[in-house]
Order: structure tokens, then C-alpha cells, then sequence
């Protein structure tokens, strides 16, 4: 026995497609009463404040009655609105000016400072690590053994081709 007898099976996949086409019942309880007003980001009727998405999707208020005779009065004449009705239409509409939130926070003070902490504890690491833990470097690193296993390279033509042996001149006995 069917859930819905009187309906179509076909109305049904229709409305549950169009359903989550939408983006379901969440969407619908986010934006509640608010109105609807442009695409927004991704069709999303989701409201933020952003510079890169200046106009949001839906009203950053819900309609009051008093919202509803001040959007009356705002179809006739803007000159006959006083500067506060303005400012509770805007209001109505969003929720901060580009002022407010471009506005920088002290957030950045914090991050700053944690960052900060964080290379000097690095740093502190790294310094006990090459005084403490590492030794002294091997024999091998000393200019004269350098010098020596290059010679050694040089006199059995290692790797003659491309390696460092390909750039010294055999006949005249220097590099090329």
C-alpha cells in the first residue's frame, strides 16, 4: 500500500526532485520568513556580508509589521523619510556597512603574536639540537679531504659523461 494513494508516482518523484534540487528543508529553515531578493552565491539563498558578493541572496532581517508599513512608505517619495527610517531600511536589508566589516579586528594581534611564538620555539629547537644532540661534523668535511676525494674522482673518471669529471680536460690537465 502506497504512502500517498492519491498521488501520481511520477508527481512524487517530481516533487522530491525539486525538493533537493532546492537544497532541501535546512535551506528553507535558515532563510524562514526573511525575503528572497537575488540569486546570491551559487544560488544559495544563504545572507553574509562579503565585499566579493556585495548583494546577498535574501534580507539580513525577518518582516515585521513595522518593517511592512516602512517598506510602504518607502515606494513613495525617498525625500519624505527621515534619516532614521533609512537607516532601519538599510538595516532591514543588511546586517553591517562595508565600514563595519572591512573593518580590521584586533584578531590579527593574536595571530601575529602565536606565530611569532612559534618561529622563536623553532629557532630555541633548532639551536639546541646543533649544540646538544649533533656532534662534531666528520673528517670528511675538512677542505684537504674535499680536495683529495676530488682528485680521487678526477683520476679514475668517475661518472665521465655528465658527472664532475666531464668538466676537467684530461690532456692539459685542468678544468675546461
Amino acid at each position: 500500500m502506497s504512502l500517498f494513494p492519491c498521488m501520481k508516482l511520477r508527481t512524487l518523484f517530481q516533487m522530491t526532485r525539486r525538493r533537493f534540487a532546492s537544497g532541501g528543508d535546512g535551506i528553507r529553515l535558515m532563510v524562514a520568513d526573511r525575503q528572497v531578493v537575488g540569486h546570491g552565491i551559487n544560488g544559495r539563498p544563504i545572507y553574509f556580508d562579503s565585499p566579493d558578493c556585495p548583494f546577498p541572496a535574501i534580507r539580513y532581517r525577518e518582516v515585521t509589521p513595522e518593517l511592512c508599513a516602512l517598506c510602504e512608505k518607502e515606494l513613495d517619495d525617498w525625500k519624505k523619510l527621515s534619516l532614521d527610517e533609512k537607516k532601519q531600511l538599510y538595516r532591514y536589508s543588511f546586517c553591517q556597512t562595508y565600514a563595519e566589516f572591512q573593518h580590521f579586528t584586533p584578531e590579527w594581534k593574536l595571530c601575529l603574536g602565536v606565530a611569532l611564538w612559534l618561529v622563536s620555539i623553532g629557532i630555541a629547537i633548532s639551536i639546541s639540537m646543533k649544540t646538544v644532540i649533533y656532534g662534531k661534523l666528520p673528517e670528511t668535511f675538512n677542505e684537504e679531504r674535499q680536495s683529495a676525494q676530488l682528485r680521487r674522482i678526477i683520476q679514475l673518471q668517475m661518472n665521465p659523461i655528465t658527472g664532475i669529471a666531464s668538466q676537467w680536460c684530461y690532456r692539459e690537465n685542468k678544468w675546461k
